[in-house]
């Protein structure tokens, strides 16, 4: 094994290998601070140039771009509190608070170093577990599968946010919009409006850069100013390290957590960074900074999803099921090269085998000493105008978007989900169980399926289901023991829990008018939206409507009594001073003006109000700075292949 090990390391050393796995790493970090391009596009751009080499210099350098976009997706996660991914939702959580409050350094800092150990401990995993691995998958049945990822979805609707009914909520309209379009089990076409845009459903693209990215935008447009609200002290490197050493045992575990994670194909990332954030936040006794800029979230986060999509390729090369989009596209190279994988392939091409592990390794520590040493230079943007940072950053967003479908649907997805995601912010809604829940969705369809197929429902019986329904149902029986025990202390400590925190009088206080509002909206919104579903599901064949009930019925009941819930507390509620939905029709009208007239003159128009208006430049300033970010973008139109929309009145002349 180690002699193996030792001639896969001196191939991989060789010039032209080694530039490939650079130039792949730098592909993969670039592409994984753009929002909505990630880790799918980086290897997507990188497939055409991998034939110019040789068989391991071209796995190389995919291996390269896969084995660091988690990493620096946490400057896009931290700076904006846009997602690059599902599973660095609590990154953005935690980071982008910790950003408003000046620490945007600290944050990044622990959030690189935790996801090189992550890719670290990953690739040590897939060093020593790939010959035993396979064994251990098999014996997870489709039961086992299933529950995990409801344990993932559980926690990330109860860690975030203080309303359990609203967590449940979101991961219910999470799962609603992840099963738009074909069902996995029959031949129905579920949601879909009749759009053509829609038969595939919505591209994880656009949900995430809609909920997070577009939804942050508006907010810190109309706020003004830069990210942090206060000067950023940078202070030395060796913040980032002192905290990261301070939490070393938390990122170990969060990291082995993301490994098992792994194992689990279309699933990992998303459960397992969530379970981790929660391990997180159980083994914290003062849990009040979570949610608002809590270190141990971002650090345990990054460890987990950093490993886990190193661990992603054990099912790929073991049984040629990828983990997720990024290693289908591995094992579509890995096709291309001769190479099949499969349980036999480590005693076939061991070569092979230790070279993929070599590759993560040095791309997961050069691609964190990168970033690590660029850091105070980026922390630095938080105190530019976030205006003049918007404007080609939520170009690259439509762009991002635009390049799912390519048609105008994309837009109008992207723009609706922003609009949502804004009100979701302020209406105190957490918006990470709804991208948990999307992405969840059709690996639990198929697992729901087969298990009611293969067991009846019998399944919930099983030992494994037993055993992991018991990380959901004691949490939830010991808070339930909790509440009924406190029933006659003071409320302070009742809602506060162990820290007692909560004082009477904060518990009081009314929430703000505005807040009141647009959370009675929306839970309209929702329950007439589940209203909707439970009526039209029911010409759905029966096989279509098993995943789509579990989260429609409970939906419907979750929202009606929020709406009950608001509808009480409307009495007396006034907007007040809140001002942030004047910038909403600019951005809504954005994309009607690209169906109307074509992207060139809104997107100018576009650039003009954000740089003049928003940040203040000056005219001359602004023209050049514009016309560069334009240019650019006409560029990465181009380099993308993606089409522009040509305006539905201008194509009637």
């Amino acid at each position: 094994m180690f002699q193996d090990a030792a001639m896969a390391l001196q191939a991989l050393l060789e010039p032209m290998r080694l530039l490939a796995l650079f130039a792949g790493m730098m592909v993969g970090l670039v592409f994984g601070m753009l929002p909505g391009l990630g880790g799918v596009a980086a290897v997507s751009i990188l497939l055409p140039f991998i034939y110019l080499f040789d068989s391991y210099a071209g796995l190389a350098m995919l291996l390269g771009a896969v084995s660091v976009v988690y990493t620096s997706d946490t400057i896009t996660s931290v700076l904006l509190g846009a997602p690059g991914s599902p599973a660095s939702a609590p990154t953005a959580i935690e980071g982008h608070a910790m950003a408003k409050q000046g620490q945007a350094s600290r944050a990044l800092g622990v959030g690189f170093l935790a996801s090189m150990v992550g890719g670290l401990i990953g690739a040590v995993v897939l060093f020593l577990a790939i010959p035993v691995a396979g064994p251990i998958v098999l014996m997870l049945g489709t039961p086992e599968l299933l529950m995990f990822a409801l344990v993932g979805l559980f926690f990330a609707s109860s860690m975030v946010g203080k309303d359990l009914k609203k967590g449940l909520a979101a991961a219910a309209l999470g799962i609603f919009l992840g099963v738009i379009g074909p069902a996995s089990a029959a031949a129905d076409i579920r949601f879909t409006f009749d759009q053509p845009w829609l038969l595939d459903g919505v591209s994880l693209t656009i949900m995430a850069l809609g909920l997070f990215g577009i939804a942050e935008a508006i907010s810190m447009l109309a706020i003004g100013g830069g990210i942090a609200g206060e000067k950023m002290v940078l202070g030395p490197r060796s913040d980032g390290v002192r905290d990261f050493f301070a939490h070393k045992w938390l990122i170990l575990r969060s990291s082995i957590i993301g490994v098992f994670g792994g194992f689990v194909p279309a699933v990992g990332a998303s459960a397992s960074t969530w379970v981790a954030y929660g391990h997180a936040m159980r083994s914290t006794k003062d849990k009040s900074k979570f949610g608002k800029g809590e270190i141990r979230g971002v650090a345990a986060a990054e460890g987990a999803n950093n490993a886990t999509v190193i661990a992603d390729l054990v099912p790929t090369l073991l049984f040629s099921v990828p983990g997720g989009p990024a290693a289908a596209i591995f094992l579509g190279a890995l096709f291309s090269f001769g190479y099949y994988p499969g349980p036999r392939m480590v005693s076939q091409n061991p070569d092979l085998m230790y070279l993929i592990v070599w590759s993560v390794a040095l791309a997961s520590v050069a691609g964190a000493a990168i970033c690590f040493f660029i850091t105070p230079y980026i922390a630095k943007l938080t105190r530019i105008p976030f205006a003049i940072i918007a404007a080609p950053l939520l170009l690259i967003m439509v762009l991002g978007a635009q390049k799912s479908t390519g048609t105008m649907g994309d837009l109008y997805l992207l723009f609706g989900l922003g609009l949502l995601g804004w009100m979701m912010k302020y209406a105190d809604w957490p918006r990470a169980p709804v991208l948990v829940g999307f992405v969840l969705a059709k690996p639990m369809e198929q697992y729901f399926w087969l298990s009611n197929q293969l067991h009846g429902w019998s399944w919930l019986m099983r030992p494994g289901v037993l055993i992991i329904a018991s990380i959901i149902l004691i949490p939830l029986l010991l808070s339930a023991w909790r509440a009924w025990r406190g029933r006659g202390l003071p409320t302070a400590l009742a809602e506060g829990g162990e820290t007692g925190e909560i004082t009477t009088e904060a518990a009081a206080v009314p929430e703000p008018g505005h807040v009141t509002i647009i959370s009675t909206l929306l839970a309209l919104i929702a329950t007439i939206a589940f209203g909707y579903a439970m009526w039209e599901m029911q010409g759905f064949n029966s096989t279509s409507q098993l995943l789509p009930g579990l989260a429609i019925y409970p939906g419907f009941v979750l929202s009606a009594l929020l709406l009950i819930q608001g509808v009480r507390s409307l009495r007396g509620a006034s907007w007040g001073s809140f001002d942030e939905h004047r910038f909403l029709p600019v951005l809504l009208i954005y994309p009607v003006a690209i169906w109307a007239i074509g992207y060139h003159l809104p997107t100018i128009a576009l650039l003009a109000w954000m740089l003049l208006v928003c940040a203040k430049m000056r005219w001359l300033s602004a023209a050049i700075y514009g016309g560069v970010v334009f240019a650019v973008m006409l560029g990465m139109y181009r380099l993308m292949r993606a089409d522009m929309p040509g305006g539905e009145i201008i194509t009637l002349f």
